[in-house]
């Protein structure tokens, strides 16, 4: 990891295997712990990162081992910003069905991405739809 002053950034790449999601959302949070971070923005970031992190290994890459997935944090001057990029031909982002509308509310999936607009700062997806980047205030 490369720190200075008040920097903290790490690049990791992992292979499309579910278990990596919670050690990558681990560091994540131990990092921003120890930078007295809230547990509500904690909170947020973890629930983020473990959504974005699987939707990469499970609907990006389709579970397959050999192809990995490219993760990009930083926390700098009171932001915490992660990028997230799988090898798979990526999404539209614009049409992913909103969970709050009567035809889905009961539907046992489809909410990750509606979580994730309402939790972080901000959301920007690549245009192919494989990478998303996501920015946290953290005061």
């Amino acid at each position: 990891m490369n720190q200075r002053n008040d920097i903290a950034e790490e690049k990791i790449t992992i292979p499309s295997e579910i278990r990596y999601v919670r050690e990558i959302s681990s560091k994540i949070i131990k990092e921003l712990g120890s930078r007295n971070v809230g547990e509500s923005a904690l909170f947020d970031i973890k629930l983020c990162v473990e959504e974005i992190v699987r939707n990469a290994i499970q609907h990006g890459n389709l579970s397959d081992k050999r192809s990995r997935v490219r993760i990009h944090y930083r926390i700098k001057d009171g932001l915490f910003t992660i990028e997230v990029e799988d090898s798979g031909s990526g999404f539209n982002h614009n049409k992913v069905p909103d969970p709050t509308h009567k035809d889905n509310i009961f539907k046992g999936s489809g909410r990750g991405v509606y979580l994730v607009r309402r939790l972080m700062d901000k959301v920007e997806y690549s245009e192919k739809g494989n990478k998303v980047k996501l920015t946290k205030r953290l005061k």
